[in-house]
């Protein structure tokens, strides 16, 4: 399966939200990034001030060259979240996602669903059997 995404950046909430799946090749990350910056444009908070959550559950396991993509594009600064959500199945992919996100901190979790990562991102709450990413 070939990678697919969508980034749709929600102004009057401060968010971005994504929804990636598939198998992304090192030109499907690039897309990524040009789409994201293109979304990160929209926003009218402060640098940095955005939250963001990200629908992962069909996503497959990555090539390490990918993770290593996506571990930059993680690290950049100028684009980092306030708060960072993602949604993602137990899978093999979640345990390659925490290994991307080491070292991220408090603001990044994982969840089992949209619900409970919007409860987190806007409310601060995490609730049941929610594992903090990394």
């Amino acid at each position: 399966m070939s990678a697919t995404f969508s980034i749709h950046a929600e102004p009057e909430r401060d968010l971005v939200r994504i929804t990636m799946a598939g198998l992304f090749s090192p030109e499907d990350i690039e897309a990524f990034y040009e789409a994201r910056n293109v979304a990160h444009a929209k926003l009218t908070c402060g640098r940095n001030q955005h939250l963001t959550i990200n629908d992962l559950r069909g996503m497959k396991i990555q090539p390490q060259e990918s993770v290593a993509g996506f571990q930059r594009m993680l690290g950049a600064p100028e684009y980092r979240s306030r708060r960072l959500a993602f949604v993602i199945g137990r899978t093999l992919a979640r345990s390659q996602l925490q290994r991307a996100l080491a070292g991220r901190g408090p603001d990044t979790h994982c969840f089992d669903s949209i619900a409970e990562a919007e409860a987190w991102l806007f409310h601060g709450a995490i609730r049941g059997s929610l594992r903090a990413a990394g």
